[in-house]
């Protein structure tokens, strides 16, 4: 009897520190899976928009000569698309003369009045003398009989002096049926202004700009409404240094589209208030430009960040939003999702059998279908 309680009591021991080492390595392995690069393809981007599905395929915009642009099957690989001009718009040589060469920033694309909404910032760096042009489209598939890009002209701009710099738009349409779009960068921070569904461009009346956040270094906003608040995503730090650039991505929250935004600890967004949602996580340098997608069963965000593992170069990601409880966003892991939580535990289960029945997992016969009713 003394020998047989021995051997349990060694098995338990021996069980004991597996189910340590494998959940030290589930651990480890969901730790390395959210900042994971699972996409392939051409990934080089920065300041991507959001991404929209048009006849089967994905389709973004990001900062570039005339606008670049990528397209995928399936969110996974990705491809180079089209430039949206041929050549600059005339009205830029006048506007923002400083800016001849036709290199927009940061678009943004939203789908409203029958047309896609393509909205760009033309600027140079350092410099409030910026504007915020408009092209629409029937379609985004290049492919598509009706696919031409119009121009528009400016939206809103900015001169040296005013309150705020007119470049990252962002749309958002609100379940109230509005259209608002910030915008915003450094000076005086982020603000938000009315959109006409008919002409894309400003309300024509009662239209005015309000200030939704600000701290020393800002900017590419946007605004994600869920459950009754709405989701004010920031930049803060500084973009474009390669390993060096100190871009994260704050968040905070609002009753109204118009704010006032409120950080997790209450703190007004306009008073420097901004609660981390992602920040660098090793190779994985300055996030920044954040959009959120719900596409394949999930909800998804889409960001650029610095590879410190190929000299700083600015690269495309896909990871999923998280909810916690009180309803604050997280980063969840990298596309595509991995196996459900708890397949650690299953593996510890089977590994304290092969020792004997001296532990348990808590899974019960039948839990494997997680969610099956």
């Amino acid at each position: 009897m003394v020998i047989l309680q021995r051997v349990a009591a060694r098995r338990a021991v021996a069980c004991q520190r597996l189910t340590w080492v494998v959940v030290w390595l589930a651990f480890w392995s969901v730790d390395v899976r959210l900042s994971a690069q699972n996409l392939t393809g051409s990934l080089g981007v920065h300041d991507p928009s959001s991404i929209h599905a048009v006849d089967g395929r994905y389709y973004l915009f990001y900062t570039g000569n005339r606008v670049r642009a990528k397209v995928s099957d399936d969110l996974a690989r990705w491809s180079e698309g089209p430039r949206v001009f041929s050549a600059p718009p005339s009205w830029v040589a006048t506007s923002v003369p400083n800016n001849a060469n036709g290199n927009f920033w940061a678009p943004d694309v939203a789908y409203f009045n029958g047309r896609y909404h393509l909205y760009y910032s033309v600027s140079t760096f350092g410099s409030q003398d910026s504007a915020i042009g408009l092209a629409t489209n029937p379609t985004l598939n290049p492919d598509a009989a009706n696919y031409a890009w119009t121009d528009h002209g400016p939206v809103i701009e900015s001169n040296p002096g005013s309150p705020y710099n007119t470049i990252d738009p962002s749309i958002i349409q609100t379940s109230a049926g509005e259209i608002w779009m910030s915008f915003g960068s450094y000076w005086n921070g982020i603000y938000m202004t009315r959109i006409d569904p008919l002409t894309g461009k400003l309300v024509a009346r009662g239209n005015s700009t309000v200030r939704i956040a600000s701290t020393s270094a800002i900017e590419a906003p946007y605004i994600h409404e869920r459950d009754g608040y709405f989701y004010l995503f920031v930049n803060w730090g500084s973009c474009c240094q390669g390993v060096n650039s100190t871009y994260n991505i704050r968040v905070g929250r609002s009753t109204s589209v118009s704010g006032p935004y409120v950080d997790r600890n209450g703190v007004n967004l306009v008073t420097g208030g901004g609660t981390l949602f992602l920040g660098t996580e090793g190779d994985f340098i300055g996030p920044g430009h954040f959009s959120i997608l719900s596409a394949q069963g999930d909800e998804w965000f889409s960001y650029h960040y610095y590879n410190g593992a190929a000299n700083g170069a600015s690269r495309l990601n896909l990871r999923g939003v998280r909810w916690t409880a009180d309803g604050w966003p997280e980063a969840g892991p990298a596309f595509p999702v991995p196996e459900p939580a708890g397949a650690g535990m299953a593996i510890v289960g089977c590994a304290c059998l092969a020792y004997g029945r001296t532990c348990r997992s808590s899974r019960r016969r039948g839990d494997s279908h997680a969610g099956a009713g």
